[in-house]
């Protein structure tokens, strides 16, 4: 009998656990791909917003907006990773929920303490992103595994597709009643950077959406249990579909942005670069639309790939955290000792730089330079980590970095 939250008897089925090869490679590609956009931030800050399309040039818009893929699918993944845990440790739904709470509030706490750290060497505010939406959302699905699993992607489904309805609602509109009261509305919905008593805050990731993200992919794991033809015919099928339907939207400036679509007087190469212009905070229905829909279509593709590149890119899917905990602070500190050499001024994150130096110029050449430097550096240590954790399966602390 099917447990609630869709966890079958594991104890039985633990025998044969089971391991897609393509979300590691996955993982991987996003965890690089991601690290793009944080040297962005350090050592290539643009005085404009690179998605701002009368400004920015094609190169950095993409730049910018290949970077959009990493979020959504760590977090669609988790929720799967954390289905497929189940299924090959043979937990229950009990082990599950007590698991994914531990590791949601460590997570949370690392986000408070030396994530925070990392990005602005200093204790004097909060830089609340991805691993703190990812903490969070790790305690609400443990909730939500109370629930019968078709419960579970119901309401993932509404909150994916129903949040942008809430568009027009603000932080001033509750902050009015109080301002705990617009913080509140910020972690759920709308990013907000401002001060809270005499700490300065960024709330980047809304948890509704989010939250709606990981359960999706939480149901997705069922699927990775069919057969590989079975699967992969319906990873193709919802690909194709989330693409049609992003299309379809945005064209139509139907529903799911708030940023409307038209031409550019650039031309046409920005009008069509305008279509993949949308809201990453919160992130909107066609965000997630564009962003998952092509990642469901890779997934089959990449479980067929053999060549000498997808066993060092596997390398960083398979030790996600470790390396996002160890490429903050290399990024910030080698940053902080160029911008000191350079410019004598102190180097931090393009949200929170109000001016840039004289006789600073940002350049494309020197990001992409400083983020393959960083891969390189980072690769020793991540597969010696990933090494470690393959032969040490038995030490339950290892789940946790």
């Amino acid at each position: 009998m099917e447990q609630a939250g869709g966890i079958a008897a594991g104890k039985e089925r633990a025998g044969t656990a089971v391991r897609i090869g393509s979300i590691d490679l996955m993982r991987g590609i996003v965890m690089i791909v991601m690290a793009i956009d944080h040297v962005r931030d350090f050592w290539d800050p643009t005085p404009y917003d690179p998605a701002d399309l009368s400004k920015a040039s094609a190169a950095l818009f993409l730049t910018r907006w290949i970077t959009h893929f990493c979020a959504p699918t760590f977090m669609f993944l988790a929720g799967t990773s954390a289905w497929l845990w189940a299924r090959n440790t043979g937990a229950g739904r009990g082990q599950l929920q007590r698991f994914l709470v531990s590791r949601g509030l460590w997570l949370v706490f690392l986000e408070l303490t030396l994530i925070t750290f990392s990005w602005r060497f200093d204790f004097n505010g909060l830089i609340l992103q991805v691993i703190w939406a990812l903490g969070w959302c790790m305690v609400i699905l443990a909730g939500l595994l109370w629930l019968p699993r078709r419960a579970i992607a119901a309401l993932g489904l509404l909150l994916v597709f129903g949040h942008n309805a809430f568009d027009g609602v603000h932080f001033k509109d509750f902050a009015a009643h109080g301002e705990g009261w617009g913080w509140l509305w910020s972690a759920l919905h709308e990013f907000h950077l401002g001060q809270f008593g005499s700490f300065q805050v960024a709330l980047g990731y809304p948890l509704v959406p989010w939250c709606g993200v990981m359960a999706l992919g939480y149901c997705f794991g069922e699927l990775l249990e069919q057969p590989a033809a079975v699967r992969d015919r319906w990873m193709r099928i919802l690909g194709a579909a989330a693409i049609v339907l992003f299309l379809a939207l945005r064209l139509s400036n139907l529903y799911g942005e708030s940023q409307l679509w038209q031409p550019n007087p650039r031309g046409p190469l920005y009008s069509a670069l305008g279509v993949l212009n949308v809201t990453k905070y919160p992130p909107s229905l066609l965000y997630l639309l564009m962003t998952l829909g092509p990642v469901l279509l890779l997934l089959p593709w990449l479980e067929q790939r053999r060549g000498a590149w997808v066993k060092p890119v596997s390398v960083f899917g398979r030790v996600p955290f470790f390396f996002y905990v160890l490429h903050l602070p290399l990024i910030h500190l080698g940053a902080t000792i160029a911008a000191e050499i350079a410019y004598g001024v102190k180097a931090g994150p393009a949200f929170l730089v109000n001016s840039l130096p004289p006789g600073y110029e940002p350049s494309l050449l020197r990001l992409y330079l400083v983020w393959a430097i960083v891969i390189l550096l980072l690769y020793p240590a991540c597969k010696w980590y990933a090494g470690y954790k393959s032969r040490h399966k038995n030490y339950w602390w290892l789940s946790y970095l």
